[in-house]
């Protein structure tokens, strides 16, 4: 899903800026030339709309399409999407099931527009026979899911492709560089960038953060949410019950090693409603809660 690119110069290098996963995207290079900033942001962009294309599940011409239309029969697929399912898997054990890559059918019923048009507990019920990633069939080279039931690779794919397009950046450069995919981020640099902590909830931001290397991810229902009758219905979805979880956190930050564990953490935490801190300190790793 190929879109435009723009590139600035700032006041100590260079920002590009571009669309994609329906979040802006933004490269920040230190000490290179236009023309090093011009590939890199080509090649970043690239692989963000690459990885889109390949595991969106807004598209019908991509193996998240294909293996719904499969109707229960095997599908081949490859080394990349291999990964990512192993991935997926790692997140639903660790979870206790609570992080379930077959749950975005629930999105048929919860639309999280700031509305009050909360679901009945029967449409509810009616979605739960078509969640369960211990149901989806997986052996060497090959997938086989049950009619009915669809993959959303949605709450992995985004921090997959902050890590991917690094990696293909510093093929072009060892300069400081700074991704961010829509608040997912990754910094690879001597000099630390000052990240900011949003805070939506006070219209404004709560902290910063610096980095230099490392990761930083962000989950919460800051912009996504339901209210009715003054309760606060967050997107975060329990997929063993359907319904949101109650009790945790507006949002979750975390700082990791890479964009995936970031990420992955951060949105484990949130599906612990209120065990969110507890959680995250298990896991030893640096992390922020906006509770208010």
């Amino acid at each position: 899903m190929a879109g435009e690119t723009r590139l600035t110069r700032t006041s100590d290098g260079w920002l590009g800026r571009f669309t994609a996963m329906a979040s802006p995207c933004e490269v920040q290079l230190r000490d290179v030339s236009r023309s090093t900033a011009e590939q890199v942001l080509k090649r970043v962009a690239g692989e963000a709309w690459r990885v889109e294309q390949r595991f969106s599940r807004y598209r019908d011409d991509n193996i998240v399409a294909a293996l719904q239309r499969a109707n229960g029969e095997w599908l081949a697929v490859d080394e990349e999407f291999e990964r990512l399912l192993a991935y997926a898997d790692t997140c639903w054990q660790l979870s206790g099931g609570r992080f379930d890559v077959t749950s975005g059918v629930l999105r048929r019923v919860w639309r999280f527009d700031g509305s009050d048009r909360v679901p009945s507990a029967d449409q509810v019920a009616a979605l739960l026979p078509l969640i369960g990633w211990d149901r989806v069939e997986r052996r060497p080279g090959q997938i086989r899911l049950p009619a009915g039931m669809e993959l959303d690779l949605g709450g992995i794919g985004k921090e997959y492709a902050v890590d991917r397009a690094l990696l293909l950046a510093r093929e072009h450069t060892d300069a400081d560089l700074l991704l961010n995919f829509g608040g997912d981020l990754v910094a690879d640099g001597k000099t630390p960038w000052q990240i900011g902590i949003e805070n939506l909830q006070q219209n404004g931001v709560a902290g910063q953060i610096p980095l230099a290397r490392g990761a930083v991810a962000t989950s919460g229902d800051s912009r996504r949410f339901l209210l009715r009758d003054g309760k606060r219905y967050s997107h975060i979805l329990d997929p063993r019950t359907g319904w949101p979880v109650q009790g945790g956190p507006h949002s979750v930050t975390v700082a990791a090693a890479r964009c995936t564990e970031a990420g992955m953490l951060a949105t484990l935490a949130l599906l612990q409603g209120a065990g969110a801190e507890p959680f995250l300190r298990a896991q030893g790793v640096r992390y922020w809660c906006l509770w208010e």
